[in-house]
């Protein structure tokens, strides 16, 4: 992993936020759980919507435009939240500003962009990363170790599921092909993560779904294959709401992370020849604060990139989204407007 030359570890690090909508509101209130870091300032295209948000949550300073906080020279780190074609754009403009990134997933519309992106972190040597929050939860620090120890054997399968009952608005965000929208971006992202996480990259992806009248993904189901047999089967839905359950096959076991698993609280572990424990390892706040404590982490490390949420599995992952998409007739642009 690569490492930036300044590293501090007594270092206070100074965050900002970059579209202040429903997301960064969830977010922001998880500062307050990680020591050692301060919420500075908010940018939003409207300088009011900008105030408001940082009267809210405390913060000094509101931009309205994106120009003002590439330019503050209190900012280390920039929590992007803005929709996903805009990802790349603001993450470029903030890297060559060099502040670090913590980018919403999933990290951009498109598999270029996102190389894009990757390419120049690493040339700058500044520190990015996905907001997959789901990796930095304690119930998969702990299922991570359990299967790095061979409690369940060797991974052979991997099924999730995440729906949610949405009805459908052309106008909302979710159905607008032009603000990133459809289930696979957004739910896919993290039934695709976790199973890239415990299996790898696969070698072939088939994908059954359907689209709303925008033209939008609504609903789908994906079957990751890999040439020596393992596979996931992965849901996902605009329509109807599932459990939002994971589960993890091994050759002498399993583990099902309870839902909503992409911010779960309990596990159970099924061993061959004895019953299953339960596991309960609720997270600190809403749980986002995992997520910035790793990046507080690895910029007082000096390091470039996180070695649970690499930028090589983000990649990975959105190699398959767009595949899955693309098979379905949904091609997702980056938003070339935006203004930064």
């Amino acid at each position: 992993m690569s490492t930036a030359p300044s590293a501090d570890p007594h270092r206070v690090i100074r965050w900002g936020i970059v579209g202040p909508g429903r997301i960064a509101e969830s977010v922001a209130p998880d500062f307050a759980h990680v020591e050692d870091a301060e919420l500075v300032a908010v940018a939003s295209r409207s300088e009011q919507r900008a105030r408001a948000f940082a009267d809210k949550h405390g913060a000094a300073r509101a931009y309205g435009g994106y120009g003002g906080i590439l330019g503050d020279d209190e900012v280390d780190a920039i929590y992007i939240a803005t929709p996903h074609p805009q990802h790349e754009a603001v993450a470029l403009a903030c890297i060559a500003a060099g502040k670090a990134v913590l980018v919403e997933k999933s990290f951009t519309a498109t598999v270029p962009g996102a190389q894009r992106v990757i390419d120049l972190a690493r040339s700058e040597q500044v520190f990015a990363m996905e907001a997959m929050w789901t990796r930095f939860q304690p119930v998969l620090v702990k299922v991570r170790e359990l299967v790095a120890d061979g409690a369940i054997g060797e991974v052979r399968q991997v099924q999730a599921d995440l729906g949610v009952d949405r009805p459908y608005d052309p106008k909302d965000r979710l159905f607008d092909l032009a603000q990133g929208g459809g289930a696979m971006l957004d739910l896919g992202v993290y039934v695709v993560s976790i199973a890239q996480h415990f299996l790898g990259d696969p070698t072939s992806v088939s994908v059954s779904g359907s689209l709303a009248p925008t033209g939008a993904d609504v609903e789908a189901g994906l079957l990751l294959g890999y040439d020596d047999g393992r596979a996931a089967s992965l849901l996902m839905s605009l329509r109807h709401a599932t459990p939002g359950s994971a589960r993890i096959h091994g050759t002498k076991g399993w583990i099902e992370i309870h839902p909503r698993f992409h911010h779960p609280k309990a596990f159970t572990l099924g061993r061959s020849g004895a019953e299953p424990e339960r596991f309960e390892l609720p997270p600190l706040g809403v749980g986002y604060s995992h997520e910035l404590i790793e990046v507080n982490d690895c910029l007082r490390a000096g390091r470039t990139e996180s070695e649970v949420m690499p930028l090589s599995d983000t990649l990975a992952v959105q190699r398959v989204l767009n595949d899955a998409a693309e098979q379905l007739g949904v091609h997702h642009e980056e938003d070339e407007r935006v203004a930064v």
